[in-house]
């Protein structure tokens, strides 16, 4: 009994430490030169709060700390005596944490360690240190998760974000412009032991990076102040204590929600009048002079959207799903052509969309007369997906379909072949079942139309399936916090395999009852905090010239991709009903107000007369939305990349637009 006393008071002072008793701060400042390189002068705290080198500068620095226990506002005040150019650092090393024993978190950026993304790419392969812009980030927030104690140290920026400077270069000393609200922030291991660093305005080490899997040399920015002039920063550092690395991801969230406080943007538009633009991509880009009649949605240059050969049925084209949407608004909306062009959609793919084995054809080049040979369990989900949300609806119409009936069993009748023992999906495989990439990380993309075919066919082999992919999700990817590899054009950390996550939980807990559905909506909680991480709780500036900035365009609501991609777009179909569910699950009202953020703020950049944001064609809803210092391919901050795919970023606002379609497809087997 007393070894357990004195455990638990050793425990308890362990939780007691303040951060003012672990930490410990460095400063410095550099200032640049025209035409030279700049010079670091270490700074020296006062009593006083005055920051001091071992010379006279010609800044002066004031700083103050307002301490709580656990949370320290900082207030940092920089005044030139003379005309400056600038970047201030500031360094919080928590001298109990052993940067071995720590995971890492930048919301929308880095997870763990970003050991599953390539060494192209930001990941502790490259440096186990690492400070980025702020933009880059989801919330402009850095945490430190101890493994071993259970604590963490989180540092967030607060203040306006109102402004953003052009600058000539991408890396090396970079003499903005004009003014910028952008800061860096991160973590450095300094012998040995974690640290929390941040500063302004931004400086990114050990890499900057500028597009997909291109590490540059690092950059930092130099902010003019002139004589007499003022800037005033603002951070908070907070401690606080989580059982594991999800449980952290978790508060850290919370916290940037309270933080940050997004609300809802007005866009204008009811869900009836976002429908009505967004079918015009139904109406103009259909294609019907091959064998497969289809949407013409992926690969199309923005400036023209002019339709081409591709057809893709799932993952960035979307094509069946969105012949389903055009069906069931044609039939709303009384227009026989919409409806004629789903209708021709289903039957082409019914009669020539299937490879030998039964499989999707998943892309067709008929330009080039291509062909994809390798498949991947979302794709062919995806599909799956949108039949029986076609054939549900028909059900309900009183029209039949054996011979879909019989081509998705077949299907799924392949998936069984492909389950492994675990429960997982490989990633890629060919139509000879061979497995072309073994890992599990698109397997909740399977689990929806396992547990749809449940309740259309009425038949427990699906469900004891969907229920296999559910053990692994739980054991492997939830538990763990390692969601990876959803989407199929990077090999990293990505928001769409938590969104899947989060997803396929909610699905089987529509099949579910009891203790069951409980423990399915406890996973789905824990797979949507993650995924909430990757949605932007505050607005990027931008800069006069900037194209989202000139419209006024609000980052707020639109969730980054992934490690490899750094560009913000409008991944979401039925995670905002998730989110709505998850709020009255779990009388968690920050989920409510999110979806609500969410579901507003990406119809923004919808194309309409007169509004067309630099889309060549109403209701073609733009993808890759470049944010932060960074690019696809072409344009940088502030624009699209010029190649875009609206085939599923249609699909994914209909989805969003329709926010009763997964319980009416689930509920109404109940009545």
């Amino acid at each position: 009994m007393m070894k357990r006393v004195i455990v638990a008071f050793i425990l308890l002072g362990k939780c007691m430490v303040s951060y003012a008793q672990e930490t410990k701060f460095e400063y410095s400042i550099s200032l640049k030169s025209p035409g030279n390189p700049a010079k670091t002068y270490s700074l020296q705290e006062s009593d006083k709060g005055v920051l001091r080198a071992n010379e006279n500068l010609p800044v002066n620095i004031v700083q103050t700390r307002t301490d709580n226990g656990e949370a320290v506002k900082i207030e940092v005040t920089l005044t030139a005596k003379e005309k400056i150019y600038y970047n201030f650092e500031e360094i919080c090393k928590i001298q109990s944490f052993n940067h071995s024993d720590c995971l890492f978190f930048l919301p929308g950026f880095w997870y763990h360690k970003n050991l599953r993304s390539p060494k192209e790419a930001p990941s502790f392969a490259t440096s186990d240190s690492w400070q980025v812009r702020e933009d880059r980030l989801s919330s402009p927030v850095t945490g430190i998760y101890n493994e071993k104690t259970q604590h963490y140290y989180t540092v967030a920026r607060l203040g306006a974000f109102e402004n953003e400077s052009l600058s000539a270069h991408a890396s090396g000393e970079v003499i903005l412009t004009g003014k910028t609200s952008i800061g860096f922030t991160g973590f450095r291991n300094i012998n040995g032991s974690s640290s929390l660093v941040f500063g302004f305005p931004y400086n990114e080490m050990p890499k900057t990076y500028i597009r997909k899997l291109t590490l540059a040399p690092p950059v930092k920015a130099f902010e003019k102040l002139e004589k007499g002039e003022s800037k005033k920063l603002v951070w908070e550092i907070k401690k606080g204590t989580a059982a594991d690395y999800s449980k952290f991801i978790a508060n850290t969230w919370t916290y940037a929600f309270d933080t940050y406080k997004p609300l809802p943007v007005n866009s204008g538009l009811s869900n009836a009048e976002a429908k009505e633009i967004l079918s015009n991509f139904y109406r103009e880009s259909f294609v019907d002079q091959h064998e497969l009649n289809y949407f013409s949605g992926v690969e199309l240059a923005t400036d023209e959207c002019k339709n081409n050969g591709s057809a893709e049925v799932g993952f960035v084209g979307r094509v069946l799903l969105n012949a389903y949407n055009a069906l069931e608004y044609g039939e709303q909306k009384n227009d026989p052509d919409l409806v004629k062009k789903a209708t021709a959609i289903f039957d082409s793919y019914l009669k020539y969309g299937f490879t030998a084995s039964g499989f999707f054809r998943e892309f067709v080049d008929f330009t080039h007369k291509k062909e994809t040979r390798v498949y991947s369990i979302r794709r062919q989900s995806e599909g799956a997906f949108a039949i029986l949300n076609y054939l549900k609806y028909e059900r309900n119409k009183g029209r039949k379909h054996p011979q879909w009936e019989a081509r998705i069993r077949t299907l799924l009748q392949n998936f069984s072949r492909l389950q492994q023992t675990d429960g997982s999906f490989p990633r890629k495989f060919n139509d000879e079942f061979k497995i072309e990439d073994k890992t599990g990380g698109s397997t909740p993309s399977a689990t929806l139309p396992l547990t749809m075919a449940y309740v259309y066919f009425k038949d427990k082999k699906y469900l004891e399936s969907a229920r296999l992919t559910g053990m692994y999700l739980e054991k492997e990817i939830i538990s763990k916090s390692d969601y990876f590899s959803s989407t199929l054009d990077a090999n990293c950390e990505d928001k769409e395999a938590s969104l899947y996550a989060s997803t396929a939980m909610y699905y089987l807990s529509m099949v579910s009852s009891g203790k069951e559905k409980q423990r399915y909506t406890d996973m789905c909680l824990k797979a949507a905090y993650f995924c909430l991480t990757w949605y932007y709780t505050w607005d990027v500036p931008f800069a006069q010239g900037q194209m989202l900035g000139d419209v006024g365009f609000k980052t707020r609501g639109w969730g980054n991709v992934s490690v490899e991609n750094n560009h913000v777009d409008v991944f979401i179909f039925e995670f905002a009903a998730v989110l709505d569910w998850l709020a009255k699950q779990k009388q968690e009202p920050r989920f409510a107000q999110f979806s609500a953020v969410i579901k507003t703020s990406m119809l923004q950049l919808m194309p309409v007369k007169d509004h067309m944001f630099d889309i060549a064609k109403v209701g073609y809803y733009p993808e890759v939305v470049q944010h932060t210092n960074w690019d696809y391919g072409k344009n940088g901050k502030g624009f699209y990349n010029n190649i875009f795919a609206p085939g599923w970023t249609v699909a994914s606002l209909w989805q969003m637009l329709s926010p009763t379609r997964v319980e009416d497809f689930f509920l109404s087997k109940k009545k």
